[in-house]
């Protein structure tokens, strides 16, 4: 095992392949930063973030600051004398005794192929705006965000049948085999960093609720993509009836002749056909308000949705 010692900051799913390549690659891990627990589900029990269960397995010491930027918690961090720090999703932006501390500086996995889409939701961004491939790059960290310096960068293909957890997950694990791949050659002094070009910066913030909103007007395929950038989570909503209706999975589909934006066209076993701006959607998957996500074929059965009827309206 090395004997350079690495802090690692993060706390979704998609900080873990990134934790477990340190650990099974030899670098000694000596303390985990994650955000605290969190209540979650129907019962607002407080749940450990991934990353604090992966780093109890490992048998990792956890610290759980609510703010890293309180004076305690920067002395904390200090105390455990990083010779490198490694963040991935952990949600906070260091501050500059941290930044500043390391030997060899803090590194950050971002999902994202720099200068494009920085911010906390690089992947939705990416398939909302229909791109054809992203990736993932491994950049030092600065004050400001996700604008450091960059040490490498992977490409990752985006396909029609990605959606968020599709491409979250294949961008985790392209992350940590790109970040044992960056690390030794950090610790040779064999990397050299090149700078992100400013004007070529594009913006991926959290997503909104009033993002989550479908606006049929839209083209087929915006809407195509719109749903697949937001499945599994949030999800894309329109209402029916006045109620929230979740559409999970869809198609684009050419029409032949112009209808109004949002108007049920058909109503069938493989699918709910809906008028868009250009074209229609097939909806596959979706889940009406107070009930479980569903096929088309089990909520045509279950629902007596008519051709005919607007979704949208309020």
């Amino acid at each position: 095992m090395t004997k350079t010692r690495i802090v690692f900051m993060g706390t979704p799913d998609f900080a873990v392949p990134s934790l477990k390549a340190l650990v099974n690659g030899g670098y000694r891990v000596v303390s985990v930063i994650t955000q605290p627990d969190r209540p979650r589900g129907r019962k607002r029990l407080p749940t450990p973030p991934p990353v604090k269960v992966a780093a109890q397995e490992l048998g990792i010491p956890v610290f759980q600051p609510e703010r890293l930027r309180d004076p305690e918690s920067v002395r904390t961090v200090l105390a455990m004398k990083p010779d490198l720090v490694v963040t991935a999703a952990y949600g906070q932006i260091l501050p500059r005794e941290i930044l500043e501390a390391p030997k060899w500086g803090c590194i950050n996995v971002h999902a994202s192929l720099l200068p494009k889409y920085r911010g906390g939701a690089p992947i939705h961004h990416a398939l909302i705006r229909g791109e054809k491939e992203t990736g993932v790059t491994i950049m030092y960290m600065v004050e400001a965000l996700d604008a450091g310096d960059m040490l490498s960068q992977r490409t990752v293909p985006i396909t029609r049948e990605d959606n968020v957890g599709t491409l979250h997950d294949k961008l985790a694990r392209a992350g940590a085999e790109l970040l044992l791949e960056t690390v030794p050659a950090l610790l040779k002094g064999e990397v050299e960093a090149s700078p992100q070009d400013p004007e070529q910066a594009t913006f991926a913030p959290n997503i909104r609720r009033e993002d989550e909103r479908i606006d049929w007007t839209r083209s087929s395929e915006e809407l195509f993509n719109q749903v697949r950038g937001l499945s599994p989570w949030p999800g894309a909503y329109t209402t029916w009836r006045g109620k929230p209706l979740k559409i999970w999975r869809a198609e684009p589909v050419a029409l032949s002749e112009p209808a109004p934006p949002g108007t049920v066209l058909q109503v069938e076993d493989d699918g709910v056909l809906v008028a868009a701006g250009d074209g229609a959607l097939r909806v596959l998957e979706l889940q009406p308000s107070g009930k479980k996500r569903m096929t088309a074929e089990q909520f045509v059965r279950g629902r007596n949705m008519e051709p005919g009827e607007v979704l949208g309206e309020s």
